[in-house]
């Protein structure tokens, strides 16, 4: 190689390892400007690792995947001085709340953590996103560079991965080289289940208390390593309108601090600062409120932090441009515009005052651990509850950072008992589980508790009661005093001794891990009966739903007795057993009373017409909680479906067009044959009232008439409506999200393993009537009233002596009807068993 090859090698070497080193605007990285398309998200983690790269003070970190296996991640980005003892503040902001132990070492650095995209199809944050870590990584940028000096800004580019790319690749598969700004063009028309949700549909911005997704259990882990001090949770709302930022609208949850609606405000009239320089629209403190304890503002809220929705107009039927009611272009560009800025200027006003956000932040988790003021100071779950529930709920715990424990020693107690809704008397023992409200989860565990919330507003934004006693359906008290914990809690360990090839298996059926391992066992080809009615044996005494496991007709399954303690041994299942089928008490293992378990073959309508959201939590629930195999039936060809091929159709909520008279007839056919008909929800408003199904609103016309006289009567006694009154009039017509006791028959196969009392979780006004024909398992009798949350006064009264599940017989077959979806948002534990009954149990 001559000199000259040389120095021209070295040279382009240089200049590449120059451009390496050099920060890259979005614009320069991806090749156009950020709002002239919606950007792929492995395009925008390309592009954080980037800047993460060249920028010594920016930090990428792989959180977690999703479940289509793309990347979560979070950026964190601060002064160069800052990010060289970043662990060392981390760990005294967790000092400060108390999750960690000592005393905090350094100086006082706020904490901003932005979340982008949660919602797939409100697609302009993530673009937002890159305008924003750039502004903060570009050094030149003298106004970002001051305020890093004392704040830490953690930007998580999209929750929603999933939902993203499923909008991204609908619209840029469908968008016109030049957009199209009306509304009525087809890229603005996202098909059935559009990009909001994740891969299995659910919504994640209702999640995070819950914890029933994988990216939501990620996300959690991470952000409470940090507990920041200030979180914006962005969103897109309808195209017309205006932005919406803190402060929020009134309800606001009681154990919401001063200054948490202090700061709120100051962080609105910043934002409002830079919108009316642009003379850009906005409104605060309506519709979006802080009461729901599982939306991205209010969990961050009851942990410290001051959380804040933004809610930009465009949402997936924006698209790249659209035309407003106005006559006005709204563009990406514009969407994602307004974004940057309200986060650029929450970063801005939280580093003005910073040291006041970390002291008051300290305050709040003082109060939490030394002083909280809510009036209930503890509460006590019985040890006799059954304990794979309260397995689940302790794992929920820990998720959380909640602390708890065993009593330290055993006291005559009086508290409120959830399942009397009552003051009363109790042993409290020492193999009882503490939870105090002394800890830094303070005021998030009086949210999930408390037996009543105060509800200062009934116009709210969500369900107004959600509580965990009554979702898993537990024997618990709520006190006034103080009760620490003792030691540390032990769950029940199960100890299985080795029998030598019994007569029988018996397995108690109380919970849904008893259903994972009957589904189990179903998969392993494995022969099942159910005791219809109770019996005893060898001293044990077992509730209708026990499985039995026979070693007849199980000869044909390899290592029987070895599949069968594996089986047991994985799931944690205790084993019974017996050296003969002839009960002490009850029916013998071969009665006709005691129901072989055929493995179904199940069936779901799946698509346009049915709740997303619903159909995802079936889905979700086979695949991810029993697992057990479903076929997905889409709304497009189930005609063409034959039905026959399936013992159990699900119909989850929706809004059906598919049922006509045609459909029906060969629906009510396939049960009449042999099949089982599950309706979910609003999808019992299809079957109702029409042939071959008994359901119907009201059991007869007398009864319609009465109903109808009455309402007649309570509108005629309510006189005219004010204009400015109707949204609130509206309320006492509808029920959003109240709890009822149910009546149940714990006899009949649809309530197995439960007792005699179920908590409903009603999220809707429907009602419906007994039925004449058929078994009323589960039924409101008398009147109606919730047992927490709200509940319109006019909707109330319609649900006196109604039904809430039903199950007809139907020639060999039968239909099912929940009226209330057990499922809904998969975190009401207990009403998973109904689900789980209609599928395995009833019809057997």
């Amino acid at each position: 190689m001559n000199k000259r090859c040389w120095l021209i090698m070295l040279c382009l070497v240089t200049t590449l390892s120059q451009a390496q080193q050099k920060l890259l605007s979005p614009k320069e990285f991806l090749g156009y400007e950020l709002g002239e398309r919606f950007t792929r998200h492995h395009r925008v983690i390309e592009y954080y690792k980037h800047v993460a790269d060249v920028m010594p003070n920016v930090d990428l970190v792989q959180y977690g995947e999703t479940y289509e296996y793309r990347p979560l991640v979070y950026a964190v980005v601060t002064s160069p001085e800052n990010f060289k003892n970043l662990d060392q503040i981390r760990q005294d902001n967790l000092r400060r709340t108390g999750l960690a132990e000592g005393t905090p070492a350094g100086d006082k650095k706020a904490i901003v953590w932005l979340s982008y995209n949660v919602h797939g199809n409100e697609a302009n944050s993530l673009e937002a996103s890159m305008q924003t870590l750039y502004e903060l990584a570009n050094t030149g940028n003298n106004k970002t560079q001051e305020w890093l000096r004392n704040t830490i800004v953690i930007l998580d580019p999209c929750l929603n991965p999933d939902g993203r790319d499923r909008y991204a690749n609908f619209y840029n598969q469908y968008g016109n080289r030049i957009p199209n700004p009306s509304g009525d063009a087809k890229e603005h028309r996202e098909p059935w289940p559009g990009g909001r949700a994740n891969h299995y549909l659910f919504d994640l911005n209702r999640d995070w208390a819950w914890q029933t997704q994988v990216e939501s259990q990620q996300r959690l882990k991470v952000y409470n390593q940090w507990m920041p001090h200030v979180h914006v949770d962005f969103h897109e709302q309808g195209y017309n309108n205006p932005y919406f930022f803190a402060p929020a609208a009134e309800p606001f949850h009681e154990v919401i601090s001063p200054w948490q609606r202090e700061f709120q405000l100051m962080i609105g009239k910043n934002n409002a600062k830079y919108f009316d320089a642009q003379g850009w629209l906005y409104f605060t403190k309506e519709v979006f409120d802080l009461y729901y304890p599982s939306y991205g503002d209010t969990y961050p809220t009851y942990n410290g932090a001051i959380g804040m929705t933004y809610e930009q107009a465009g949402g997936g039927f924006g698209g790249l441009t659209i035309t407003t009611e106005t006559g006005d272009p709204l563009t990406l560009k514009d969407r994602l515009t307004h974004h940057y800025t309200t986060g650029i200027s929450t970063i801005e006003i939280t580093s003005i005052n910073a040291t006041r956000v970390v002291d008051e932040f300290e305050k709040y988790f003082k109060e939490n651990n030394t002083n909280p003021a809510a009036a209930y100071k503890t509460y006590v779950i019985k040890s006799d509850n059954n304990p794979d529930k309260v397995s689940q709920l302790t794992a929920l715990f820990d998720t959380h950072g909640i602390r708890y424990g065993h009593a330290s020693a055993g006291k005559a107690a009086r508290g409120f008992e959830y399942q009397t809704q009552a003051q009363g008397s109790f042993n409290l023992t020492t193999d009882d589980i503490i939870v105090n409200i002394y800890q830094p989860k303070s005021r998030f565990i009086t949210t999930l508790f408390e037996p009543q919330s105060k509800l200062p507003d009934s116009l709210t934004y969500d369900i107004t009661a959600w509580n965990l006693m009554y979702a898993y359906d537990l024997k618990a008290y709520a006190l006034n005093e103080r009760i620490n914990t003792g030691r540390a809690y032990q769950p029940k360990a199960v100890e299985n001794n080795p029998v030598n090839k019994p007569y029988i298996y018996v397995f108690k059926y109380q919970s849904l891990k008893d259903v994972e391992f009957l589904a189990a066992l179903m998969q392993k080809g494995i022969k099942i009966r159910s005791a219809e009615r109770s019996f005893s044996v060898n001293g044990d005494t077992f509730e209708p739903g026990t499985l039995l496991v026979p070693r007849r007709n199980n000869e044909n399954i390899a290592s029987f007795d070895n599949v069968i303690e594996g089986l047991a041994r994985q799931y944690g299942r205790k084993i019974y057993t017996s050296s003969t089928g002839f009960m002490d008490r009850g029916r013998d293992v071969g009665s006709g009373d005691v129901n072989f378990l055929k493995a179904p073959r199940i069936a779901t309508v799946f698509g346009d017409q049915t709740s997303s959201l619903s159909a995802g939590e079936v889905w979700h629930f086979f695949e991810q909680q029993v697992h057990y195999p479903i076929t997905q039936i889409g709304t497009e060809y189930f005609r063409s479906v034959d039905l026959k091929k399936y013992d159990v159709l699900i119909v989850p909520e929706g809004s059906y067009r598919l049922f006509d008279e045609g459909i029906l007839e060969q629906v009510s056919s396939w049960v009449s044959g042999g099949g089982r008909l599950i309706l979910v929800g609003n999808a019992l408003n299809a079957f109702s009232e029409k042939k071959g199904f008994s359901l119907k609103v009201y059991a007869s016309d007398d009864e319609k008439n009465q109903a109808e006289r009455k309402e007649k009567e309570l509108k005629e006694k309510e006189g005219v409506t004010r204009y400015e009154d109707a949204e609130r009039k509206q309320l006492s017509e509808t029920i959003s999200g109240a709890i009822y006791k149910v009546s149940l028959d714990k006899s009949h196969p649809l309530a197995f393993g439960m007792k005699d009392t179920y908590y409903t979780l009603k999220t809707s006004e429907s009602r419906f009537a007994y039925l004449d024909d058929g078994w009323n398992v589960g039924v409101i009798k008398g009147k109606a009233k919730p047992v927490q949350g709200f509940a319109g006064k006019n909707a109330n009264h319609k649900l006196d002596n109604s039904l809430v599940f039903g199950v007809e017989e139907k020639g060999q077959g039968e239909v099912v009807y929940l009226v209330d979806n057990p499922l809904f948002r998969c975190f009401w534990e207990n009403g998973k068993m109904i689900f789980a009954n209609a599928v395995f149990m009833v019809g057997q």
